[in-house]
């Protein structure tokens, strides 16, 4: 759980400045958006074969421009 503590004489706005941070920095939007819909798990497991062959395309694609 994401805890941010307001100092003192720090005004609402920088507190929450650094709570949005601290939400981004644990990935937090990112997890809420992936969960806010039931993904079949035939789709997620076709979701992570495409992106593992984008990766190793562009990874070799890299080592060709070396």
């Amino acid at each position: 759980m994401i805890r941010v503590e307001s100092r003192s004489g720090e005004p609402l706005e920088k507190t929450l400045k650094r709570f949005k941070k601290a939400c981004e920095k644990e990935g937090l939007a990112k997890d809420i958006k992936k969960n806010a819909y039931y993904e079949k798990p035939s789709d997620k497991m076709r979701r992570r074969e495409r992106n593992s062959m984008k990766r190793i395309i562009r990874e070799s694609r890299e080592r060709r421009e070396r």
